[in-house]
């Protein structure tokens, strides 16, 4: 096989739209898409930026057309396919004047035959993007009119990035372009179109069973446009090729840190199989197989898997390990249990969205960043959301070393889709690409059929606006578990997220299955999350801004305000800030100022989250896991996200980071005024503990104290009632309960902040330049809640290694500033980047 590859620098040209719309050609990126083109011309200021996102409208309203010439000396072979990776999303390619196909569908690849068509020399490659925003509308009016959706564009008509439309966190840049590589494929014989390498344990073996296709060059039938769904010519009456798929797997162990580094002692098993009308199933036995764990639960040892039919190779990596969900009815309805392995994981998850409004912005280093944050939080699976689109193999392969789950949505989210053919058919080539495509690997364990559709239909009021129209429930019951089924048995599905594994059942009931927990946030006090007593949440949140520095870098208003014009531009949830201060209130004070505001939503933000997380592992096991909504941001923005997008961890992702503790501990309301301490245990051993529990003061003294022995199963939880001397304050506004042991410490406060007589300056603090920014050593005086500092104020690079600290009077805490040589010491201790709780009461 070779590949001609047409990436690189292309011609962009608007074809019909908007008078905004420029006149002649651009020079343009392949991979890429028409607004970073155009944003490198020069033509359109950041959308990002301001209230540009308004200003560049026109964008998803015009007719896009990419072009470029290429040299061509056929190489020596039989078959030339043009294979497109990523078209984004309704094109039309031409070829030295000829149209070679079209395409509907962001999601899948393409591969058309050339051959033909290609002429030594120059040729023309020309590709025309239909306006994506009217492409959506005048579907949605061929097909019916449009379908229940949420936000402004009819999204669902297309298969396209949904989030690409503008979500309540997302801006609205509907995009064209060639979003992924492009290239001609040369090549003889036989080419591999797919391998499904699905793995088992039998006992200590491993078992991998190998589902190869291929195609071969001197194919007559009708050829598919879906990679890896080509069909071959048989040339025996058996229906034989003449060939064998040869299989070799190599135990090889992979470093999490040092990707392809290291390995075990060379054990090469071999299988072989003859191709049969264009596919072979290959099954070898691994003896004594290293196995594949969650993080947490044990070591990630990945296989080498190469696969050899003729001279076409493929190569890829597989990890052993089972995977299977337990939903079966119970006496408090039924779980939504993971085992891997046959061990049941209690879930420390976050939800994944697209990290870049524009795909073609990320990198591998982007996205190693994203999880690296999501695995320092202590999260040991991303869900990869709905309503986005399959990622790229780096992340993947990134969870894959790291040992971090995958829950994979399949692309519907918030919406009616429908199910005649015009959009079936896409959505079922796009299916089968994105299972084959991702069986590898061994992180993933999860194949959601949709996000929210379910419980919309259910209680949402579609039903009387569908009026016996299609909506999807086809996908999600039929097609998609069939489409598993097949190509995916090895990996459990539900039919929607929530969902209560019963038909009789509403999807979102928190005694069965999953749910998604948002009358909090949306109406309801965070203390709220106590009042649910959830099988497993796979959906909540609550807001928070981006760092200082990302959220001006963008919003430029003056004097600068929550309600400001392009600060408003930046929250895109309905009555946003609204819910922050409702958020807020009976928490925090009132805050005085923009920069107090600023302070207080991130806090309250931390706090809330980590109250729910606190609570809902608490009724381990009963609850067997939470996902939190979300992790990162696809733009600057006022967000759920514990990682904002210029990548700046926000208060609440620390508070993630206690609360998704392997072994935590926590103080949750216990029989009527008490209060027990609990002892969650997600390791994959027995923990046994004595733990410290003191009443303090917040002058330091201590009020009352006892020593408990607790202890906890695997994937189970311990609690002990305090004594009343314990968990009744004399007075709850100046004390606290602080829990402390071998396996760490927490702090309980018995009061809200603005209940609290925290003193306004309970702080000292020196700071060191180091090589890389600073150390910083703060020291309380009295009792100091929520310790942090925000370096970005001082240099927009700079990070740091802690936050939400609370400190007792004489304990101190060292920060560490790193990204920022020669960073202003000074500034690092000023009352606007050293931030604690009192400061917000005056």
């Amino acid at each position: 096989m070779e590949r001609t590859t047409l990436d690189g620098t292309w011609t962009l040209e608007a074809v019909h739209g908007p008078a905004e719309a420029p006149t002649g050609r651009i020079a343009a990126t392949v991979p890429g898409c028409a607004h970073t083109d155009l944003l490198r011309a020069g033509l359109i200021p950041h959308p990002f930026d301001g209230d540009n996102e308004a200003a560049t409208q026109w964008i998803g309203d015009t007719v896009w057309r990419y072009r470029r010439t290429f040299e061509w000396a056929a190489p020596d072979a039989e078959r030339h396919d043009l294979v497109a990776d990523g078209l984004d999303t309704l094109a039309t390619i031409e070829l030295n004047g000829i149209v070679v196909g079209t395409t509907r569908n962001q999601h899948r690849s393409y591969r058309f035959p050339v051959g033909h068509l290609l002429r030594p020399g120059t040729n023309e490659l020309v590709v025309t993007f239909d306006a994506p925003v009217p492409a959506a509308e005048r579907e949605s009016a061929l097909h019916g009119g449009e379908l229940p959706h949420v936000n402004h564009h009819p999204y669902n008509a297309l298969r396209k990035n949904a989030s690409n439309f503008g979500w309540d966190w997302g801006i609205d840049v509907a995009t064209s372009g060639i979003w992924k590589s492009i290239g001609i494929e040369s090549w003889s014989g036989v080419r591999i179109a797919s391998v499904r390498p699905l793995v088992d344990l039998d006992g200590a073996d491993g078992v991998l069973t190998a589902h190869v296709e291929v195609e071969h060059a001197g194919s007559t039938g009708a050829f598919s446009q879906a990679i890896g769904a080509a069909p071959v010519t048989s040339t025996g009456g058996d229906g034989t090729t003449g060939l064998e798929a040869r299989i070799t797997v190599a135990p090889h162990r992979t470093s999490a840190t040092s990707p392809g580094s290291g390995t075990e002692p060379p054990v090469r098993i071999v299988g072989s199989r003859p191709v049969v009308d264009g596919t072979a199933t290959v099954r070898v036995v691994v003896p004594d197989v290293a196995v594949w764990w969650p993080r947490g639960e044990g070591d990630q040892p990945l296989h080498v898997v190469r696969v050899e039919v003729g001279d076409a190779v493929w190569t890829g990596r597989v990890g052993f390990r089972t995977v299977t969900l337990d939903t079966a009815a119970d006496a408090d309805g039924a779980p939504f249990l993971l085992r891997v392995n046959g061990r049941p994981v209690l879930v420390r998850g976050a939800n994944w969205i697209p990290d870049h409004a524009f795909l073609t912005e990320m990198t591998p280093e982007r996205s190693a960043d994203r999880i690296d944050d999501a695995v320092q939080a202590n999260v040991n699976l991303l869900r990869v959301w709905g309503g986005g689109v399959y990622e790229s193999a780096d992340l993947y392969d990134r969870c894959d070393e790291l040992g971090v789950l995958v829950w994979q949505d399949f692309l519907f989210a918030c919406a009616a889709y429908a199910e005649e053919p015009w959009l079936a058919d896409e959505v079922e080539a796009e299916a089968r690409e994105a299972v084959t495509r991702l069986s590898p690997h061994p992180s993933l364990v999860v194949w959601n059929g949709n996000n929210e559709n379910l419980v919309a239909y259910a209680e949402w009021g579609w039903r009387p606006s569908l009026v016996g129209r299609t909506w999807g429930n086809g996908y999600y019951r039929s097609l998609l578990p069939a489409i598993v089924a097949e190509l995916d048995p090895t990996r459990p599905y539900t039919p929607g997220s929530p969902f209560s594994f019963d038909e009789y059942l509403t999807p979102n009931d928190e005694r069965n299955g999953s749910v998604h927990i948002w009358d909090v946030w949306n109406r309801l006090d965070y203390r709220a999350y106590a009042d649910w007593d959830p099988r497993f949440v796979a959906e909540f949140g609550f807001q928070g801004p981006p760092a200082w520095s990302t959220l001006t870098a963008v919003v430029h208003d003056e004097p600068l305000d929550p309600d400001g014009q392009e600060m408003l531009v930046h929250q895109k949830a309905d009555q946003g800030n609204r819910k922050l201060a409702d958020g807020m209130r009976g928490h925090l004070p009132e805050p005085a100022s923009i920069e107090d505001w600023h302070w207080s939503a991130q806090l309250n933000q931390a706090h809330a989250i980590r109250f729910g997380m606190e609570w809902f592992r608490s009724r381990t096991p009963h609850n067997t896991g939470t996902i939190v909504w979300q992790l990162n941001d696809d733009w600057p923005v006022v967000s759920w996200s514990l990682v904002d997008h210029a990548g700046i961890r926000k208060p609440v992702w620390y508070a993630v980071r206690h609360a998704y503790q392997p072994v935590l501990l926590t103080v949750q309301p216990g029989d009527g005024s008490g209060l027990d301490l609990v002892l969650v245990n997600a390791s994959g051993a027995r923990v046994e503990d004595t733990v410290t529990v003191e009443r303090v003061g917040f002058d330091g003294s201590v009020l009352a104290a006892g020593s408990f022995d607790v202890g906890a199963a695997p994937a189970d939880a311990a609690r002990v009632a305090l004594p009343v001397s314990l968990a009744v304050p004399e007075d709850p506004a100046t004390e606290v309960l602080v829990v402390s042991g071998p396996l760490g410490r927490t702090v309980h406060d018995f009061a809200e902040v603005v209940d609290q007589r925290l003193t306004p300056a309970p702080l000292t603090v020196s700071a060191t330049a180091t090589e890389d920014g600073a150390r910083v050593t703060v020291t309380a005086t009295s009792y100091a809640r929520d310790v942090s500092v925000f370096p970005d104020r001082v240099d927009p690079a700079a990070r740091v290694d802690d936050g939400l600290v609370s400190l007792l009077p004489g304990e101190s805490v060292t920060f560490t500033v790193s990204g920022a040589p020669g960073v202003d010491t000074v500034a690092l201790g000023s009352p606007l980047v050293l931030r604690h709780a009192g400061d917000l009461r005056g």
